[in-house]
């Protein structure tokens, strides 16, 4: 089923004709180092099903919409219907989760240069019901740096710092490896992981692919697994850009 909406999506969307190649946030764990051009509105959703800690998570769909209001930064909003099954207790929780509204800044860019620095903010909102929400206003934060290694390979990667209202909040990294295969199909590698209250560590790692149908519409697959925990998740998506022209 998932292949044929995937399908659906690709004819529909070929025939838009856009003048720059996609760039996305998804599907590592890694926040790209770019904003979206100006004026360019940008769709990047996916579903995922995770299992930890005896939870089962399902998000179906997750959706980043991603607006450039400026050349220097982006608007962004995340809407995702989340689907919890706490299998020790026999319960299950399901609703629209915590909103997210943020924004992206381009620190540096430059053209003809191998490194580019963003710097990404969310503020989450307790806007979900209670047995799905954090209850209090948090705030996801992430330093994004990237560099060109050579003309098909990059490596990129996050420090960030989130606070959900509690203890100390939590220090998290990603570190992305991207390879390009070809001018469709390309592949990463990546470590991840998060030290809550900046004492417990959880360290994961997760791999996938990307498919550039055209310049403008990207599938992807990955997955995803706990290195010193019980973890493991498997989410596929896609990302799709417009570009809006100015009045």
């Amino acid at each position: 089923m998932n292949r044929v909406l995937y399908f659906a999506f690709f004819v529909l969307f070929t025939n838009v004709v856009l003048a720059q190649q996609i760039n996305t946030d998804r599907p590592d764990q890694t926040e790209s180092s770019l904003v979206v051009p100006l004026h360019s509105f940008q769709i990047e959703a996916g579903i995922l099903s995770q299992q930890a800690y005896g939870i089962q998570q399902q998000l179906l769909p997750s959706v980043l919409w991603r607006y450039g209001i400026h050349k220097s930064f982006e608007l962004r909003l995340v809407t995702q219907f989340e689907s919890y099954d706490f299998k020790s207790f026999a319960n299950k929780q399901t609703g629209l989760g915590d909103l997210q509204i943020g924004t992206k800044i381009q620190l540096y860019q430059k053209e003809g240069a191998k490194t580019s620095i963003a710097f990404l903010s969310h503020a989450v909102l307790p806007t979900a019901k209670d047995a799905i929400s954090i209850q209090k206003l948090g705030t996801i934060n992430k330093l994004s740096i990237a560099h060109d290694l050579s003309k098909n390979t990059s490596i990129g990667y996050n420090l960030g710092y989130d606070y959900f209202g509690v203890d100390k909040g939590n220090f998290t990294y990603s570190i992305a490896y991207g390879i390009s295969l070809s001018d469709k199909l390309g592949m990463y590698i990546e470590p991840f992981g998060t030290f809550e209250n900046f004492e417990t560590h959880i360290a994961n790692f997760d791999t996938g692919f990307t498919y550039l149908a055209n310049d403008h519409f990207q599938l992807d697959i990955s997955y995803g697994t706990g290195l010193n925990y019980g973890m493991n998740y498997f989410s596929t998506g896609f990302s799709w850009v417009l570009h809006k022209k100015k009045k």
